[in-house]
Order: C-alpha cells, then structure tokens, then sequence
C-alpha cells in the first residue's frame, strides 16, 4: 500500500526558509519508515518507550519486532516516518551504521533534556549532552545518544521561542 502526505510546510535551516514543492497527486512521501537492527528487543523496547511516547509515538508489536507511529487521525493520512526496531532479517548480528543517525524532534529544550535522561536511564549511552553546537543554528539544541545497540539517536529542539545559543 502507497501512503499520501498532503500539506507539508516549509521547514526552517540555519534562519533561511526551504520551501518545498506542493505535492502532486499521485507522489508518495520520500521516507515512510526507518529501520534500526538490534538483537536485543527488550533491552531496545526500554530503551525507545522512554522517550518515544512522549513525542507522540504509539508501539505496535509485529511478529516480535517493534513498530513506532504517531497517531492516525480518522480521514487523514498517516504522519511519516514510522519507526521500526527490528531483528536483522538475514539472522546474523545487528550493527550500528558508521555515521547513520537517526533524529527525533522535541517540543522544547526542557523536553530534550527529560528525554535525554530518560533514555540514559532506560539503557541508552551518552553521546553529547543536551545543548546547543556551535556548528548549528543558534536554535538548534540537542542532546545525542546510543540505544543498547550502539544505533546513534539525536533528539532536538529548534523552537524560535526559547533563549537560543547567543542569548
């Protein structure tokens, strides 16, 4: 089954606006779901739903592996992407892509924080405490880290009405 996604907004990079196209009818949404191998699914399932409920994200189970969706609102298309936690489907170990990373956005600096937390506490590794870089906006505030896997996991906030990096 192909998904539809109508509406999109302009998304807001370093100050300047990039405005995508309007879709056209019969275009599907370039990324529909993400995929993260681990061979550990309940070490994994702490690890996300100490952070993923909080942005929205539901949990399904299929066939022992993890699903991540935000909620459907009847009449309307689903919100992408999906995000799934899975067993390696060729059985040998799961690895964590070099340099593949895979971001969540947060509501709100406070809320990166919490998160951050969370997910350390339920298994996760730190890797670079919640704050702004300076090779981002000066609104861009992130936090990084590892699931038990060793998959790196960004979760960030870029909202233009909290105190940013220069004040």
């Amino acid at each position: 089954m192909i998904r539809r996604r109508s509406g999109l907004k302009p998304k807001v990079l370093s100050g300047a606006a990039i405005r995508r196209p309007a879709p056209v009818l019969g275009t599907v949404t370039m990324i529909v779901y993400v995929t993260v191998g681990v061979d550990d699914i309940e070490a994994a399932e702490r690890f996300y739903s100490a952070f993923l409920p909080a942005l929205g994200y539901g949990l399904e189970y299929y066939h022992g592996d993890l699903s991540y969706a935000l909620p459907v609102v009847p009449g309307q298309t689903p919100t992408h992407p999906e995000f799934y936690v899975k067993r390696p489907f060729n059985g040998a170990s799961a690895s964590a892509g070099n340099g593949t990373m895979i971001a969540f956005e947060a509501s709100s600096q406070q809320q990166v924080r919490d998160l951050h937390a969370a997910a350390l506490n339920a298994g996760g590794q730190d890797e670079g405490q919640p704050g702004f870089r300076d090779d981002y906006g000066a609104n861009f505030f992130v936090s990084y880290l590892r699931d038990p896997q060793g998959n790196k996991i960004a979760i960030f906030s870029r909202n233009p009405n909290e105190p940013g990096r220069d004040g």
